[in-house]
């Protein structure tokens, strides 16, 4: 299911309202001072679940800190205030909230899962968090685009993604999809969103016997 998870920028609050929990006599909670800090696909649709998941493992496309009181999730099931015991359902305008401006639009796949779009940070530590972690290992198009993944990803033992080419080369652990301009990346266009969304819409099952077997990247055409 698709959450996004919003956090109190301490610049906006003027109000010192992060980390307090809820006040039903307050006018409301306001979206103004909140930034977006996660949007993607998770398994998780229980609250108490997304609380663990994002004060244990977290994911690589998280930039915010662990979930805490005054944080906001929202998904299909609506918006909920984390309070100082569970969650409360609220009204919050997301479109009142901010993000970064430095983010990049990305196809983000991974293993076992329908690619999503996605967005990250245009900086190394975002990116290699994204893949896992380690060093990134571009593998360039003809298109004006790439795939970003984990150099190191076979080495370590993550898990086969996609086939790559003809099938014959694999990509383990996660990778995402951007475009390439003046030697650095960017975010995709409208139509490479679609292209990318497409070419890896299927879920393929790789064995760990197969991922080891394969021990290098190749460049290939789209």
């Amino acid at each position: 299911m698709r959450t996004r998870i919003y956090q109190i920028n301490m610049d906006r609050d003027a109000n010192r309202v992060k980390f307090q929990g809820f006040d039903p006599k307050a006018p409301g909670i306001d979206p103004a001072i909140y930034d977006e800090v996660f949007s993607a696909e998770i398994d998780e649709t229980d609250l108490e679940q997304i609380f663990s998941r994002f004060n244990t493992t977290g994911h690589p496309l998280f930039r915010g800190h662990s979930l805490s009181v005054s944080d906001v999730v929202v998904n299909d099931n609506g918006a909920f205030f984390c309070d100082n015991v569970g969650f409360c359902p609220i009204t919050f305008d997301e479109s009142k909230t901010h993000k970064p401006d430095n983010l990049m639009r990305i196809v983000y796949v991974e293993p076992h899962r329908a690619p999503y779009i996605a967005e990250i940070e245009r900086s190394l530590r975002a990116e290699q968090k994204a893949v896992g972690d380690g060093l990134i290992e571009p593998i360039y198009n003809d298109d004006e685009t790439c795939l970003v993944g984990n150099e190191e990803s076979k080495l370590i033992g993550m898990e086969g993604n996609r086939r790559l080419g003809d099938g014959s080369s694999i990509i383990a652990g996660p990778f995402f999809v951007c475009g390439v301009a003046d030697d650095d990346f960017r975010g995709l266009t409208d139509e490479e969103v679609v292209k990318y969304m497409d070419r890896f819409a299927q879920i393929e099952d790789i064995s760990q016997a197969e991922v080891e077997a394969d021990t290098g990247f190749v460049i290939y055409g789209m």
